[in-house]
């Protein structure tokens, strides 16, 4: 078998986990935001965790070993940063992961911890009600679908000049941003305290 139609086969494979993982999550993000039922939180939130470590690390891995491979092998090495699209698409990936393996994990697994303790005391913790409504750790997380979709975009479409990245993130960051506003005036963190 050709080596690059192998490897971009490995390429989808990755992208295929990763944007499902991703969508789970979101859709588990946003169930957990409309519950008041503690133990159903806490499910939605082990289930946040198994969309992340079983679906968008596995993707996240096998496109930075495919797409390197391909970067080196089909695009002469450091040259990429000569090609707007593929130079957009590595860099939105570089921060896509640095930001989900810091702000998102770090986040994630506090509010997964602090989840077990809530349930282990059988109501919502003032730690819990807190960690619930932080903005940075939703705004990245609102972050992640729109980014994923500029990479996309930037594969596919292969725009020869960086007009197109700057689109893509200036709409991305909109999304994002309305995401932050509109989610938790409909879902307020704030209705957990009476429980």
């Amino acid at each position: 078998m050709d080596s690059f139609l192998l490897l971009r086969f490995i390429h989808f494979i990755g992208l295929t986990l990763i944007g499902a993982g991703l969508i789970g999550v979101f859709i588990c993000d946003m169930r957990s935001r409309q519950t008041k039922e503690l133990p159903l939180f806490g499910q939605l939130v082990s289930m946040i965790a198994l969309f992340y470590d079983g679906l968008v690390v596995p993707g996240a891995i096998l496109l930075i070993i495919s797409g390197t491979w391909m970067i080196v092998e089909f695009h002469d090495g450091w040259e990429f940063l000569q090609t707007p699209w593929l130079a957009g698409m590595v860099f939105l990936f570089i921060f896509e992961f640095v930001e989900g393996n810091t702000i998102t994990r770090i986040y994630f697994l506090r509010l997964r911890k602090l989840t077990k303790e809530a349930v282990a005391l059988g109501q919502w913790t003032s730690g819990l009600r807190k960690a619930r409504g932080e903005q940075l750790a939703s705004f990245t997380h609102f972050l992640d679908i729109p980014i994923l979709t500029v990479i996309i975009s930037l594969g596919a479409l292969r725009p020869t000049d960086w007009t197109t990245f700057f689109i893509g993130i200036a709409i991305g960051l909109t999304v994002a941003t309305l995401l932050n506003i509109i989610v938790p005036k409909l879902y307020p963190w704030s209705e957990a305290e009476n429980q």
